[in-house]
């Protein structure tokens, strides 16, 4: 599934699974951009990742996805200097675990700006210059959460939620102009995100026992779905939810 030529932004680019995902583009030939709130992480991903074999280079750029205007004007800035993006992957987000009671309103805003607002600020970004060249294609990071097997994540449940429901409106509006819109929601997936769980190795027996595949996924699982979604080879896929979770959910 060759991407050369082509120009990917990525939203958490600095954690295992937005790291996995540039590796994985920049290996097929994409430009990658990697763009994260945690500047010293991010600098040293997109170091380590330019260091690993041959390919393009992989670029850094810092920034608050919390921040919508200052994320609009940063996306119209980099998509100039790329030339206009091919691909972007919604990836970023905020995963706290609480009660309910527990999320002060500001927190609950924040998730859902960084979470889901930011998704439409980028692809309202991006937009123009893939309809001028009538083709590109999104991909934003759902959840297993939504099928409701989980407590304590209201707040970032409601977010993927919507960016579900974003996915679908937007394939149908940008579709016409060659655009693409998909999401994948992954499974349980060891990275950084899942050390809110107390108790590692007894969340990761309950993740198995619910599984049909009795393996761990891994970050680069959900690298190669993105990587397919983006890619030509799902030129006739769009508005779809890819669930790549084991066979934990089905349907």
């Amino acid at each position: 599934m060759d991407m050369a030529g082509r120009a990917v932004l990525i939203t958490g680019g600095a954690g295992g699974l937005g790291s996995a995902m540039a590796r994985r583009l920049r290996a097929a030939g994409a430009g990658v951009v990697i763009h994260d709130r945690d500047a010293e992480r991010g600098a040293s991903v997109a170091a380590a990742l330019n260091a690993a074999g041959s390919g393009p280079p992989v670029r850094f750029v810092a920034g608050d996805l919390g921040d919508l205007p200052a994320v609009r004007h940063q996306a119209l800035a980099l998509d100039r200097e790329a030339g206009g993006f091919h691909g972007l992957v919604n990836n970023a987000a905020v995963v706290p675990l609480k009660p309910i009671a527990d999320y002060t309103l500001e927190e609950y805003e924040r998730i859902q700006r960084v979470n889901a607002h930011a998704a439409f600020a980028l692809v309202q970004a991006l937009a123009p210059a893939m309809r001028a060249r009538r083709s590109g294609a999104v991909v934003n990071v759902c959840s297993i959460t939504l099928g409701g097997e989980w407590a304590n994540f209201v707040p970032y449940v409601a977010s993927k939620g919507a960016l579900l429901g974003m996915t679908r409106a937007l394939a149908r509006e940008l579709g016409p102009d060659g655009i693409r819109v998909n999401a994948v929601s992954p499974g349980a997936i060891p990275t950084d995100a899942e050390k809110v769980h107390p108790d590692p190795d007894g969340y990761a027996r309950w993740v198995l026992e619910r599984q049909s595949l009795k393996y761990r996924g891994t970050p680069d699982d959900i690298a190669a779905a993105v990587h397919f979604l983006l890619s030509d080879a799902a030129r006739f896929i769009t508005g779809q939810n890819l669930d790549v979770n084991g066979g934990w959910l089905m349907g």
